[in-house]
């Protein structure tokens, strides 16, 4: 009553006080004790404290002296604080008794029950007959013990995660290039470019603190390539609204340009190369005409493109998901360092062909997680990279698998195949997240067996699970995070997990006790930080090289970029760049250029399904809104999904702004999502966020996938639209 008359305005709840490192701020949330960290949503990497009061996380704050973020957060990072006290975290293991309905267990019986099960399965069927899908959220030293634990422990191959469903491409582009995996640039290279050629890259969404770091850089030129008018293309000097899929023609056609007016370095070509001959011929048929009718843009701004990159002493080329989500992502990634090549622009400052990471330890992963390459970027099918391992670990040489395991893709395909009976999904949430969700019900529906860790229940995969782990989240447990520009930093223990949550660290060590290899693995383990010191000795030499990196110079510093090796003569404070010597990771140490054909996407609209639809995030939700979609703040700016359509379609359609419709493709619907009737989305494009459970973009999208890096096609299936009342 003291609220609808206006006399009780809770001037306490809202009272300011002093806090003593950052001054004025709700006194509700002045803490007991800051903790230093690191973000735990995307690959940025930004350093913050966790302000804990009662033993409760109630407050964050960016951290001035980090040198990622200089005190900056986005709105994910200054409410990240609630996910930790999120009403649906998982607290117990709890294993199913029938559909929908869970009986509480003890962590022993839980391993037992998940060791037991798995090995049955193993023994009836083969060790590959077990799969397991990981994801980009873990820390590092988690992804090193469950790589051996998989790989040596369970023995099987089948292992891969969900930085296959975002980063695989870049990984596989690079590797193809240059030899190695790993963003061979700096965010420093945004501040001290001068021409910023981002393509598929909505950084103003997606990574808002890299956005403030190139609105830095007060004497550059920004071009955006990208379908749609987004945030970061209304900041351009010149945007390219190239129709989607046509990443190559431009890139090729960029080439010939160049190529043909002689604005291109012989030197390094001839020196740091090889196949430039055969990119040359391939690139004859890509005249600025050609190139103008593929991607709808004017020859003028192609010229205009070509000429701008060719005048720059540093020019950057930056790209995320709009490049990476596409059959031809891999292959457009080798067209952009083929640009980056025949220029001589890697390993200069300012001048670098960077991959955007997607997740805060997409890198961590990449390095030393044993999925898509052996750890510290070795080779599978190299003898001496298994040996070399096989010496440090001390196991016989054949007990290292010579050849990647499937994909996660193939894993599903597999499953449906019959030839994996049981699956350990760890952290992520393939029932959002998966492209073509009936197909995906499908698979899961034919497991023997599917265990779930995760820090969140309910969530859509946990609800279909048979056994339930329920893990520490960010703030609860220790370790490091390897952000885009493979600045490695500390993340650090605020609060305790809730309930009988473990670290999965802790879940790691306890299954390998269970199946009996943990002595022979992880002898004498206890801690992330025996992990980190014996990554260290893997890394040794490696491109990777952690081997002079200490938790404690991590601390001091904010974050180190590899390679820092024990010798290192660079300050740890210092930008690192790769291939400032135009040595490459190859056998003769010379980068390969690929000529790479244009090819039209695998759907594309006709009559029945007249719009291409495109999907992408929001600055407001993570993924699968595991965590975002629990807090408040962030729901009520972003609480439902949307359908974004140009006016004309709208005109012709007969709907209009606010209206509900129906989205419909050759694999499913989704029902009842509001328009926004908008000039950001071309004529015959669609966007829609993948974020929502309940308006499921993935119903939607198509199953193909890259032939290099097996990563989906999410960002082009054909798809009509209709009004709901």
């Amino acid at each position: 009553m003291k609220k609808s008359l206006g006399l009780d305005i809770e001037k306490e709840k809202y009272a300011y006080g002093v806090d003593e490192q950052f001054g004025f701020m709700s006194r509700a949330k002045i803490p007991d004790r800051w903790v230093a960290t690191t973000c735990g949503y995307c690959s940025v990497g930004c350093g913050m404290f966790i302000g804990v009061k009662d033993g409760k996380p109630v407050s964050v704050q960016g951290d001035a002296a980090h040198p990622v973020n200089e005190g900056r957060l986005c709105p994910k990072g200054l409410a990240e604080h609630y996910a930790i006290t999120s009403p649906n975290r998982a607290r117990y293991p709890l294993l199913r008794v029938k559909k929908g309905k869970f009986r509480r267990i003890d962590w022993e019986w839980a391993i037992r029950e998940m060791v037991g099960r798995f090995q049955t399965i193993q023994h009836r069927y083969g060790n590959e007959s077990v799969g397991v899908i990981s994801t980009g959220q873990l820390v590092t030293e988690e992804f090193y013990t469950l790589g051996k634990l998989i790989q040596l422990g369970f023995k099987t191959k089948n292992f891969d995660g969900n930085t296959t469903l975002c980063m695989s491409s870049a990984v596989a582009g690079y590797k193809r290039s240059f030899g190695s995996d790993g963003p061979p640039g700096a965010y420093e290279d945004l501040e001290k470019s001068d021409l910023l050629f981002l393509i598929g890259a909505n950084i103003a969404d997606n990574h808002p603190i890299l956005c403030y770091r190139m609105e830095k850089n007060q004497k550059r030129t920004v071009i955006v390539a990208d379908p749609r008018v987004t945030k970061t293309a209304m900041m351009a000097d010149l945007h390219l609204p190239l129709k989607p899929r046509t990443d190559i023609a431009l890139l090729n056609g960029i080439m010939h340009i160049l190529i043909k007016e002689k604005r291109i370095d012989p030197g390094y070509i001839e020196n740091h190369t090889t196949g430039f001959r055969e990119l040359k011929e391939r690139l004859e048929t890509y005249t600025p005409e050609r190139v103008g009718e593929i991607t709808g843009l004017s020859v003028s701004d192609i010229r205009r493109t070509a000429h701008l990159y060719a005048g720059a002493r540093a020019p950057f080329i930056g790209w995320t998901m709009g490049v990476n989500h596409s059959t031809q992502g891999t292959e457009t990634v080798n067209a952009i360092c083929n640009l980056a090549l025949i220029t001589g622009h890697v390993g200069k400052v300012g001048a670098s062909p960077f991959s955007i990471t997607g997740q805060c330890n997409a890198m961590g992963t990449r390095e030393s997680g044993f999925t898509s390459s052996l750890p510290g970027y070795r080779k599978f099918e190299e003898p001496s990279h298994r040996a070399e391992l096989a010496g440090l670990w001390g196991v016989a040489e054949e007990s290292i698998p010579s050849s990647r395991g499937l994909a996660y893709p193939d894993i599903i395909e597999a499953v449906l195949g019959g030839k994996i009976r049981g699956l350990w999904i760890i952290a992520t949430n393939p029932l959002v997240s998966f492209p073509n969700q009936n197909y995906l019900l499908d698979c899961l529906d034919r497991l023997d067996f599917l265990v779930v860790q995760d820090g969140y229940h309910p969530i859509p995969t946990t609800e279909v699970a048979d056994l339930i782990l329920p893990a520490a989240v960010w703030g609860e447990k220790e370790g490091t995070y390897t952000n885009s520009e493979r600045r490695v930093s500390k993340v650090n223990k605020a609060v305790e997990p809730p309930g009988e949550a473990r670290s999965d660290f802790d879940i790691f060590l306890a299954v390998a006790r269970q199946m009996g290899v943990y002595d022979t693995l992880f002898p004498g383990w206890t801690e992330p930080r025996h992990a980190f010191q014996e990554w260290q000795k893997i890394s040794r030499g490696r491109l990777c090289d952690y081997s002079g990196i200490t938790y404690e110079l991590l601390e001091k510093h904010g974050g180190i970029q590899w390679p820092f090796g024990a010798d290192s003569p660079r300050d740890p404070g210092q930008a690192s760049r790769l291939y400032e010597d135009g040595i490459f990771q190859t056998g003769d140490g010379r980068a390969k250029l690929w000529p790479v054909e244009w090819a039209p996407a695998p759907e594309t609209p006709d009559e029945g399904y007249p719009f291409w639809l495109n999907t992408g995030r929001t600055v407001e939700h993570w993924h699968t809104r595991t965590k975002t979609g629990q807090i408040p703040l962030l729901n009520r700016l972003s609480p439902e999904a949307w359908v974004e359509m140009n006016p004309h379609d709208a005109e012709k359609l007969k709907v209009e702004h606010g209206d509900y419709v129906r989205l419909v493709s050759r694999r499913g619907s989704v029902e009842r999502v509001v328009l926004r009737v908008t000039q950001t989305v071309a004529p015959g494009q669609v966007f829609m966020p993948f974020h929502y459970a309940e308006a499921n973009a993935n119903h939607l999208t198509v199953s193909d996938c890259d032939p290099f890096s097996r990563e989906p096609n999410y960002k082009q299936a054909a798809v009509r639209v209709e009004k709901r009342n």
